[in-house]
């Protein structure tokens, strides 16, 4: 599935983001702890260099925690890199990132020069709710709709820490099609942005995997089958998700599977595991690979062709009669 959403703001922003960078000592990207490698902006990595960087999972009570605890290690691999694992009812954890921005950074700590931290993060990933809580006060505009922060913000958070928000960005492409699917499962893509069948099919093959039990108690089914079609028209029929002629109604199926899951309804889940995200990049390397191979192998085949070997044996006969030619008016000579 490709993403059709990437409105003008977020073009300004990252442009904002490049050119604020050199000022930054520290950057703090919010991801959802239920995608924290779809929710990561390449961008951001590619840009901070050897910055420290605090990423902060969000929405922790809708994840499964122990795949929670797993990515943090898995993220913390990285040099230069914390996490803190957040909810919207944990204010006071919440306020921990200005502890670690501290830490991380001894030397200003020790000495009066203010920090200067940046925050950054996908649409509806809770960094404005994070930012209120940090300031002790509402001054980032929340809301259950991606992209409500539209401009650049510079917020004193006391405590020596001067805080640069910008827009929730997404970047133009994403070139993992899971993730695609996992960024519209988890509502960081607008519903007018996706399709809901396609999204629907996505999760429904993805949770009869990883949490059949969790399936089999939301929608009160004896035993989940193999297949998402068959797991979608099940819960259709506990649903009333019918339309005339007793024929299932997959959009409102689906619609109704991923509202659930982004609610919690369904019980806390996580989409992705480190290990799953390593065999993604595996098979993208390869399919880029095969991708540039087949590419050159087009070239090539143009650079032959342009040649055939019938209109060689024309152009070697045209030079010829050129060279005889001159030949003849030599001799004439």
């Amino acid at each position: 599935m490709a993403i059709h959403w990437y409105p003008g703001h977020m073009h300004k922003a990252q442009k904002e983001m490049k050119e604020i960078l050199p000022q930054v000592d520290l950057l703090i990207e919010v991801l959802d702890a239920r995608i924290p490698y779809s929710s990561e902006n390449p961008m951001i990595a590619q840009l901070r260099g050897d910055k420290p960087c605090i990423k902060v999972l969000s929405k922790t009570d809708l994840a499964d925690p122990l795949l929670t605890a797993e990515w943090q290690t898995y993220l913390e691999q990285d040099k230069g890199v914390k996490t803190l694992g957040t909810t919207t009812e944990q204010p006071a954890k919440m306020k921990q990132v200005m502890d670690l921005c501290r830490k991380m950074l001894p030397e200003k700590d020790a000495s009066v020069k203010t920090i200067n931290a940046m925050i950054a993060g996908i649409p509806n990933v809770g960094k404005s709710t994070l930012i209120n809580t940090l300031a002790d006060r509402v001054i980032a505009k929340t809301g259950n709709e991606p992209a409500v922060t539209k401009a650049q913000q510079r917020i004193n958070l006391g405590s020596g820490i001067i805080l640069f928000d910008t827009p929730g960005i997404l970047w133009p492409k994403v070139e993992n099609e899971n993730s695609s699917y996992r960024l519209a499962a988890s509502g960081a893509i607008k519903d007018t942005a996706m399709d809901y069948q396609d999204v629907g099919f996505f999760a429904a093959d993805y949770l009869i995997k990883a949490y059949p039990d969790l399936l089999k108690d939301r929608f009160q089914l004896e035993d989940i089958p193999n297949t998402e079609i068959e797991f979608l028209e099940m819960a259709a029929a506990r649903r009333g998700a019918k339309m005339s002629g007793g024929r299932v109604n997959l959009h409102k199926i689906s619609e109704v599977l991923i509202n659930e899951l982004r609610s919690g309804k369904l019980g806390a889940i996580t989409l992705e595991t480190p290990a799953m995200v390593e065999q993604e990049k595996i098979q993208m390397a390869l399919d880029a690979e095969k991708k540039e191979a087949e590419k050159a192998k087009r070239k090539q085949r143009f650079k032959e062709g342009s040649l055939t070997p019938n209109k060689k044996d024309q152009k070697n006969q045209r030079i010829e009669k050129r060279q005889q030619r001159s030949a003849n008016r030599s001799k004439k000579r």
